[in-house]
């Protein structure tokens, strides 16, 4: 295709999907449906009017996915409500550790003994697609700071932060296939990639968001009261804290949400302080003043990356092996993580049954795919991981997308709760 096809065929769809919001939220579909059937009808599977090869653009997708993921994840950190407590977040940190560990295990478990990978490859697989997306289940997130529904929460903040809690499993694969240095019986591999890069992220996310939340809401209240571009300070916490974690070996992602959290917590805390100090109104806030600025670039970025899945695929990209992936990892891996790491943390059951199917893949799976793949990983193996992992994203795009509406409809009807 052409630029100017390209702008004619972008524009067209933003156009068409500006006009009928009222009528997609009332559709039984998703968006993402949309955007999927129009890339596989301009790609090779029906038009061929253009194919998008992602191992020759692996560092072009690389750099897509790791911008949308990074938003998502803000926006999704941001309308965690506050304030946090342990009880409350249980059930998210129990499926972002537990469930993502069983998870990995199971996919490489099938992977090893049904599809004939080694297990350096069938973890490193396990590890892609086993975290839920923060960008492509927005129908199943939190929708607004004040939304208190919670199944959405445990959603939202089990994918904020199992983007994070995945990478050390990347690179145990990668290890186990002589690309990444796990040192002298695996020691470097547990110190560095999983102790240190998980609590650093976690410190600087928090550190960011706490300074950041501090510096703002002293800047607006006198005598300064500045005015402050809410946007702009949203994507430079996202740049600073994803650099520094980069810089230091920490994991971006996990950095990034927490930030998220920690400044949405801290202004709100700073407002109730406030409050009986006779301030008559409420001071605006970086967290939300930013929220529907990222969330409009998080749409954007879903535009485009499923119309370049959709252009990826050709007939027999379904494969059997493929197709076989997918449903076990919806069917069983999915579901019976979710269950045994629910075990006794008094979720009701509704809610268990609802998270262990709405386990949504997608963006963040091919973010870590072209992480690999720009780490070396060999060709022909490569191209295996990417038409499995393609499929297992597809289909996850398609069930869940036809899914989520009446399922969850059916969940809010009996629970009695306003959707």
């Amino acid at each position: 295709m052409t630029s100017p096809q390209w702008f004619l065929l972008i524009g067209a769809l933003l156009l068409v999907r500006g006009l009928t919001a009222t009528l997609l939220q009332r559709s039984p579909v998703t968006s993402a449906i949309i955007y999927l059937a129009v890339g596989v009808l301009v790609g090779p599977t029906a038009l061929n009017l253009f194919h998008f090869n992602p191992l020759k653009e692996s560092a072009l997708l690389q750099a897509l996915t790791e911008v949308a993921v990074l938003i998502s994840l803000f926006s999704a950190g941001v309308k965690m409500p506050a304030p946090f407590t342990f009880s409350r977040w249980q059930a998210p940190l129990m499926l972002a550790t537990v469930s993502m560990v069983l998870t990995v295990a199971l996919v490489a478990a099938f992977c090893v003994y049904v599809l004939g990978l080694p297990l350096g490859a069938g973890i490193l697989l396990g590890a892609i697609v086993a975290p839920t997306d923060p960008v492509l289940a927005t129908d199943v997130q939190i929708r607004h700071p004040g939304d208190r529904d919670h199944l959405r929460f445990t959603l939202t903040c089990e994918a904020g932060m199992n983007d994070g809690s995945a990478f050390p499993f990347v690179m145990l694969g990668l290890g186990l296939l002589g690309l990444h240095d796990m040192g002298e019986s695996g020691l470097r591999w547990v110190l560095v990639d999983v102790l240190w890069a998980t609590a650093s992220a976690v410190a600087i996310g928090i550190a960011a968001g706490v300074a950041l939340a501090r510096l703002g809401w002293i800047l607006r209240r006198q005598p300064y009261q500045h005015q402050l571009l809410d946007d702009f300070l949203g994507l430079g916490l996202i740049g600073v804290v994803y650099g520094l974690c980069v810089m230091v070996d920490a994991w971006g992602f996990l950095a990034v949400f927490f930030a998220a959290v920690a400044l949405r917590q801290t202004e709100m805390k700073l407002a109730k302080k406030a409050l009986p100090q006779g301030d008559t109104e409420p001071l605006p806030t970086v967290s939300e003043g930013s929220l529907i600025f990222k969330e409009h670039l998080e749409r954007l970025s879903e535009v485009l990356l499923i119309i370049l899945i959709g252009g990826s695929l050709f007939m027999d990209s379904w494969s059997w092996s493929a197709v076989g992936l997918a449903l076990f990892l919806f069917l069983v891996a999915r579901p019976a993580s979710v269950m045994l790491a629910l075990l006794g943390s008094g979720t009701p059951w509704r809610i268990r049954g609802l998270a262990a199917w709405f386990g949504v893949r997608g963006v963040g799976s091919l973010y870590y795919l072209m992480y690999a793949i720009q780490h070396g990983l060999a060709e022909p193996l490569a191209l295996q991981l990417i038409q499995l992992t393609l499929i297992v994203v597809t289909l996850s795009i398609i069930l869940h997308g036809v899914s989520v509406k009446p399922l969850l409809g059916l969940f809010w009807r009996r629970g009695k709760l306003p959707p």
